[in-house]
């Protein structure tokens, strides 16, 4: 089994910087990718972000040049570094990971953007 477990979550205004981080424990190695999805109110979920373990990136396109996904493999953990936050993205953001072909999410943390 794997746990993931995310942090970092609140509120911030538009324009702001907020970052979450996931850690995942149990039967893991540091080989796996990692990444984030999230699902916004009355949206359909989207994916975000992704890292492999050496450390290659790849974005959805609307948060190109804003986020940034990070990774300590010592520590199996990643962290979205979120910039320039606009109200559409705010939204429950959950992290995953795929360990031997079998994916494992989080439970989420908010993150809200308001005035």
């Amino acid at each position: 089994q794997v746990q993931l477990v995310e942090s970092g979550g609140g509120l911030v205004q538009p324009g702001g910087s907020l970052s979450v981080s996931c850690t995942a424990s149990g039967s893991i190695f540091s080989g796996e990718p990692m990444g984030w999805y999230r699902q916004g109110p009355g949206k359909t979920r989207e994916w975000v972000a992704y890292i492999t373990a050496q450390g290659h990136t790849s974005y959805l396109d609307s948060v190109k040049g804003r986020f940034t996904i990070s990774r300590d493999n010592a520590k199996n953990t990643i962290i979205l570094q979120m910039n320039s936050l606009k109200s559409e993205d705010a939204a429950v953001y959950i992290c995953y990971t795929v360990v031997r072909a079998k994916h494992y999410e989080g439970q989420g943390t908010q993150v809200a953007v308001s005035a």
